[in-house]
């Protein structure tokens, strides 16, 4: 095999019909190429003047095929023309890869333990490189912001494509804006990151690659947010705006003429009334009208498109327009095909990660499954990572619970002291987690910044049966009837329901905790339900007891509010103040007003996000939200403890990962573009 030397340094020349003419470097090894100014990853001039070489580009050898299978599809120029002029060139981690393969992956059910997958082809205008800290370009280009970090300029990629070959300019992330995010009819209230303070940001387009985002106060979270969140800030116009009758005069006209009773109702099957990327398509949603529709889904940007949607899974194929390519021109990604399947039973999800079915995980796999994981590597040929998560398995009482007596007992805050210090920490370490973990309270920024005082992450969390008993009998809360259990101050029973999802939580975890309290007096009834139950009965303020992770790094405060405003998170995580979340939500017109302290916790986190971080000011709010939060016991912290990462050990350039985490979008930072198959 011939040698060339790039750079003083010899390096195989692969064959040129399967990495044309630029170098296989791989972050494994660089060959002398010099970095970019982003790590592992470089814009193609920068990629060509750093290797001294003109690329030239190559595809998927099965790509018209794959193509054929879009439902809308038009018939494939050459891949040069298919690309930007731009490309974003990826640095592989060990290898260039090989084309070929389908990705089999499992999820729960449709929307319920599919964000692991999700992130697996996800991208945004910007994300988090895999050491978690610097902000890289992906989507868009580049980026600036102006001094006082209240304008936010993204240079697009010229000639980037969506999956149908329709050009994407800076009128799709105004159309997401201004159309969608804006549209009262899609969200009845905006996402609390598509506003700085409460209030409208406004979108300028000056050209087809620029986006001005002008904002009303500073906030220099909203990067952040575009680096770490599910919520893309861009959608086709060119298609979904067909339906919208701000952009289309006859959306109605069209809309019906496809089957759908108007323009909205044919923009929510595709788009949704959420800005969570797993919607259901209208090869779910509306089977009965899809072999008369145009397409069976909206364009994407991502790596990858579905094909099928149905109750039992989804089949995607790669997107022939995507964005990316290796440092030999190949069209990324690799991984041709991805197959997910539907699992609601956790021992029936387990057991085919188990037998090697799978070829990643990561999501509703939770440490307690790990010794058979692990005893099972070779036999299963895969590899198991045990990393620390972000969020920390949480207890949160609904404070606006709709029985008064509870409602009553959960704001008082020694009941819930009491709640927290009759935990047995160090009992639930070594049970549920086999001494691996880190007893703590919560921790609402975590990893913890310099500004946070330690003490925080072990207020109140001290087992002390006997003082939860003083402060339960203090309360009033006390055995009236001699069954061993306590009553309400009022003289009603009461049971606290337990109910959880090992989406969210692991069951043993439940099981600990519910005994402990019951040992104080507290009887408890625990059960697990799916995660559309969990999240249903939250959504109508149903759950006396909410169950699941908490916790999210700096990044997140700074572009979400919604960890510290009532009802202190969203869809996806606890809600335990549903009703003053809706009181301020209406300036009181609705829902039931919060004390003065949750109140404080709305104001402060809007000014922390208009602060500049590190500065005294951004660091004295931060301080204060952690007090505030931490002292009126939001949410009761466990364990900080790791959870698994299952890669099948076919699936190459698989990471190393710095966390196993929601907070940072999961796969995300570890490029899986650039994953493939060797079978």
């Amino acid at each position: 095999m011939k040698k060339y030397l790039l750079s003083g340094v010899a390096l195989l020349a692969l064959p040129a019909a399967a990495y044309a003419n630029c170098p296989a470097i791989s972050v494994a090894d660089m060959g002398g190429v010099a970095g970019g100014a982003y790590p592992q990853q470089y814009d193609l001039g920068e990629f060509q003047d750093a290797a001294g070489c003109t690329m030239e580009f190559s595809e998927h050898p099965d790509i018209a095929k794959l193509n054929g299978m879009i439902v809308g599809n038009g018939d494939l120029g050459s891949v040069a023309d298919r690309l930007p002029s731009e490309p974003l060139v990826v640095v592989p981690y060990a290898s260039t890869g090989k084309y070929g393969g389908t990705l089999d992956v499992l999820s729960n059910a449709t929307e319920a333990g599919t964000s692991d997958f999700l992130s697996v082809r996800h991208v945004n205008l910007v994300r988090y490189s895999d050491d978690l800290q610097t902000i890289v370009p992906n989507v868009a280009k580049s980026w600036e912001w102006n001094d006082e970090y209240t304008q936010l300029t993204f240079t697009l990629r010229a000639g980037h494509k969506w999956s149908d070959g329709t050009p994407f300019t800076s009128a799709d992330v105004a159309f997401w804006y201004n159309n969608l995010m804006m549209d009262t009819n899609i969200f009845e209230k905006p996402k609390d990151y598509a506003l700085v303070a409460g209030e409208k940001m406004t979108v300028e387009t000056p050209d087809d690659v620029t986006v001005v985002f002008n904002l009303p106060a500073p906030k220099p979270g909203l990067l952040t947010h575009f680096a770490t969140s599910y919520a893309q800030g861009f959608q086709p116009k060119h298609f979904l705006g067909q339906f919208h009758p701000d952009i289309n005069a006859d959306a109605d006209a069209f809309a019906q003429g496809l089957g759908f009773e108007n323009g909205y109702d044919g923009l929510k099957a595709y788009y949704g009334s959420s800005d969570w990327t797993d919607t259901p398509t209208p090869m779910l949603s509306k089977p009965e009208l899809v072999n008369g529709l145009p397409k069976a889904t909206h364009p994407t940007l991502e790596s990858h498109i579905y094909v099928t949607d149905t109750t039992e899974g989804r089949h995607l194929v790669a997107n022939p327009y995507f964005h990316q390519v290796d440092t030999t021109g190949q069209q990324l990604p690799y991984i041709g095909e991805q197959d997910e399947v539907y699992i609601n039973d956790n021992e029936v999800r387990i057991l085919k990660l188990v037998n090697g079915e799978v070829d990643y995980k990561s999501q509703s796999v939770r440490l307690e499954s790990a010794p058979l994981l692990l005893e099972n590597q070779e036999k299963g040929n895969y590899s198991i990572q045990l990393k620390p998560t972000v969020g920390m398995p949480a207890f949160s009482f609904n404070l606006t619970s709709e029985d008064a007596g509870k409602a009553e007992l959960f704001n008082n805050l020694k009941f819930r002291e009491a709640m927290s210090i009759a935990i047995n920490r160090d009992e639930l370490n070594e049970i549920a987690y086999f001494g691996q973990g880190t007893p703590s309270q919560i921790a609402p920024f975590n990893p913890a910044p310099d500004f946070v005082d330690p003490k925080w992450e072990t207020y109140m969390s001290g087992f002390d049966p006997e003082a939860a008993k003083a402060k339960l009998d203090e309360i009033g809360m006390v055995d009236t009837d001699g069954d061993g259990f306590r009553e309400l101050p009022n003289g009603d029973a009461i049971t606290l329901n337990m109910q959880f999802s090992t989406q969210g939580i692991a069951g043993k975890v439940v099981e600990l905790v519910g005994q402990n309290w019951a040992d104080v007096g507290v009887q408890t009834t625990v059960k697990e339900v799916t995660p559309d139950e969990y999240r249903s009965a939250q959504s109508s303020n149903k759950l006396d007891v909410g169950l699941w992770q908490y916790g999210a790094p700096l990044a997140i405060h700074l572009g979400l509010n919604s960890f510290f405003r009532p009802p202190f998170g969203t869809y996806f995580e606890h809600r335990t103040g549903m009703l003053w979340g809706e009181w301020l939500d209406s300036d009181g017109a609705n829902g039931v007003e919060p004390p003065e302290f949750a109140k404080q916790l709305a104001a402060d986190i809007d000014a922390f996000q208009s602060a500049v971080p590190g500065t005294d000011t951004s660091n004295a709010l931060g301080e204060n939200l952690v007090k505030n939060f931490v002292e009126n016991m939001v949410m009761i912290g466990t364990v900080k403890a790791p959870e698994p990462v299952y890669a099948s050990n076919n699936l190459k350039n698989f990471t190393e990962f710095k966390t196993w985490s929601y907070e940072y979008y999961r796969t995300y930072p570890y490029r899986a573009t650039q994953w493939w198959l060797d079978e």
